[in-house]
């Protein structure tokens, strides 16, 4: 009877075993799914059952589909509220740079191994400072009239300058915010993981640190700290004067010119600087954190500028930091990048009577904000 009871228990695990290898990819052996059920997790070679352009093209047409299905609920909720402010028309070479600016965009986060919160992080800080921009994807295929595209649907992505500045309401800006947001993190969340950073994984470098929450706070409070401080700064120096002279028909310049520092009196700029301060640390810190050491990192330590060539020597001094430092210098410079093209679209091709002229001076505030933040957590993270 045991005989028995062991001879059909090893007919199951056979039955079972052939299954999974008839789903897995070649090479996903026995050890794979023991190694898999002790972590909790999938194994990469199981993970990735689709091809990675396939996944990849998956995703695109996710974000495009859930990007236009959002936002043309939330214009119908909002009885299409931003349309008061929104270019009426953009032709057709304006939006082929839309498109191919939002797919290079996920191409990025998707070739450069960034995960579902990277990606929204990036989708906050590229379009929070402006808050409108064209339905590239739809206005593609909408009917033109000697080369120009009609409008049929808008893009509001934050709150700060059609809020603030152009009296949406923060509600309706921040429901198209919470669009772009989720239509980047779904399709990365359901086709690739999380990464060890985000899922603070078991073995991650300083993983007490990256779960701690208190320092989660005090981070994502600092790099509040330096966009409010950013803000204040450029509203009493510099934005007043660009906001009336290159931004024809704004309502109000006010908000600017009366700034309060730390943004006390106004509850959207508080919410907002916060809400980058999030994005940043996302983004910036908790992958610098939980990057390992490497063997670069040996090198550049043992680096001898008496037998080294001129060369090397230039080299180790322009790019010889730890691979610490470099993910996060790489990662602020993507952040800065992503603000400032983001942040200059949404005004220039979406926001009637803005000059190229004040939006990438409106857009350099953004991206200086977001170098200072960046510095600010690689100093904190170093400490």
């Amino acid at each position: 009877m045991g005989r028995a009871k062991e001879a059909a228990a090893e007919a199951v695990t056979a039955v079972v075993d052939s299954a999974a290898a008839a789903v897995s990819p070649a090479g996903a052996g026995p050890s794979g799914r023991a190694e898999s059920l002790k972590t909790g997790t999938l194994s990469p070679r199981r993970a990735a059952r689709l091809p990675g352009p396939a996944r990849f093209a998956l995703a695109v047409v996710l974000s495009f589909a859930l990007s236009s299905l959002g936002r043309s609920f939330v214009d119908q909720c909002s009885q299409y509220e931003v349309g008061s402010i929104t270019r009426e028309t953009n032709s057709r070479t304006e939006l082929l740079v839309l498109a191919a600016w939002k797919l290079f965009a996920l191409a990025l986060g998707w070739f450069g191994d960034y995960d579902g919160y990277d990606v929204a992080a990036l989708s906050l800080l590229a379009h929070g400072p402006a808050g409108a921009q064209r339905e590239s994807e739809v206005l593609l295929m909408a009917p033109t009239w000697h080369g120009r595209a009609q409008s049929t649907d808008v893009h509001g992505a934050q709150t700060y300058l059609i809020s603030v500045f152009y009296g949406i309401r923060a509600l309706t800006a921040g429901a198209y915010l919470a669009v772009d947001v989720v239509s980047t993190f779904l399709p990365f969340l359901l086709l690739r993981r999380l990464s060890g950073a985000h899922s603070a994984a078991p073995g991650i470098p300083n993983r007490d640190i990256v779960v701690d929450r208190g320092i989660q706070a005090l981070t994502s409070a600092q790099s509040a700290l330096v966009y409010s401080v950013v803000l204040f700064l450029a509203s009493r120096y510099l934005l007043p004067n660009n906001l009336v002279l290159y931004f024809e028909g704004i309502p109000t310049i006010t908000p600017a010119a009366d700034a309060t520092f730390l943004g006390f009196g106004t509850p959207t700029t508080q919410l907002l600087s916060l809400l980058f301060g999030l994005a940043a640390r996302t983004f910036i810190f908790t992958p610098f954190l939980a990057t390992p050491p490497t063997s670069e990192d040996q090198k550049n330590a043992e680096f001898d500028p008496v037998h080294a060539s001129l060369g090397q020597t230039v080299a180790w001094n322009l790019w010889g930091y730890t691979t610490r430092t470099k993910v996060s210098l790489i990662r602020t410079a993507v952040a800065m990048l992503f603000t400032g093209v983001g942040t200059f679209l949404d005004t220039t091709l979406a926001i009637k009577g803005v000059e190229p002229y004040g939006a990438a001076v409106y857009a350099g505030v953004w991206v200086t904000a977001a170098l200072v933040t960046g510095l600010s957590l690689r100093y904190v993270g170093s400490i």
